[in-house]
């Protein structure tokens, strides 16, 4: 009997390799992609909510805790720095770029109305003021110097050093963020002709009317805090005599540090 001869069947057994790779590869992209977005996510977050909630509940603890120094201790006192005066320290105009050197102030601490004459400027970063803008329902404290990290981030508003102080001729010029760490200058945008803005200190409380609003300028126009303020990039917008002026200035437009918004109150004289 022939031997039967037993034939095998090929087993094809497919590859895993080149599929297995692949599918393992866009998986892995899958992974990365939603943890980028889960991080940029919480830095968005961070940046629009948490910001500004310790921002704003700093500014408001100082806003009490200066209030309450100037209630028990009555004005004159030693520590009194209600009018600023010169200091080298550059700033920048609004909350991003550089502005350079601003000016020194033209007058020697001569104050309108009452006030006394010019006094040690306050530390740097330390804050001296409260300014209230009640149409937009605003209350923060003023601090000496626009240092993004010691006064702009915590929420306060902050003094270009080397310009003029609160209820003297000149110019008494303030920085603001538009947004993030409690954006207090968000909506200077809404403020009108004849809109007040008052600032207290030690001394008094000092009422400014809003005159003039400079929507857009370059982040270098220096003019803008001059103590007699007038744009260099668009000289139709300013004054051409000394006062006793405000000026507001912050990033525009939102979420952009591209332009500067300005905005200029004068000094409401008062009666005697």
């Amino acid at each position: 009997m022939r031997a039967r001869v037993r034939e095998r069947v090929p087993v094809v057994v497919q590859g895993r390799g080149r599929s297995g790779t692949g599918v393992r590869a866009l998986w892995l992209g899958a992974e990365a992609f939603v943890t980028c977005g889960v991080l940029l996510l919480l830095l968005v977050v961070h940046q629009l909510w948490w910001t500004n909630r310790e921002a704003r509940a700093e500014a408001r603890d100082q806003v009490r805790v200066l209030e309450r120094e100037w209630d028990i201790s009555p004005p004159g006192d030693p520590g009194d720095s209600g009018e600023s005066a010169d200091s080298g320290e550059s700033g920048a105009l609004g909350d991003a770029d550089s502005l350079g050197e601003p000016e020194s102030p033209s007058s020697s601490g001569s104050v309108v109305e009452g006030g006394s004459r010019s006094r040690p400027a306050p530390a740097p970063s330390s804050a001296f003021a409260v300014l209230r803008i009640p149409r937009l329902g605003l209350t923060v404290p003023v601090a000496e110097g626009v240092s993004k990290r010691s006064v702009l981030d915590k929420g306060y508003v902050g003094h270009y050093p080397g310009t003029g102080g609160a209820g003297a001729v000149g110019n008494f010029a303030l920085a603001g963020h538009r947004n993030t760490h409690g954006e207090p200058f968000r909506y200077i945008n809404r403020l009108e002709a004849g809109d007040q803005i008052s600032v207290r200190t030690r001394a008094r409380t000092y009422v400014y009317r809003v005159d003039l609003v400079l929507s857009s300028t370059s982040p270098r126009d220096v003019g803008v805090i001059r103590a007699v303020p007038r744009s260099l990039v668009k000289p139709s917008y300013g004054y051409d005599a000394p006062g006793a002026y405000l000026t507001l200035t912050t990033c525009t437009p939102e979420f952009s540090s591209t332009y500067r918004l300005v905005v200029w109150a004068k000094l409401v004289p008062t009666r005697g």
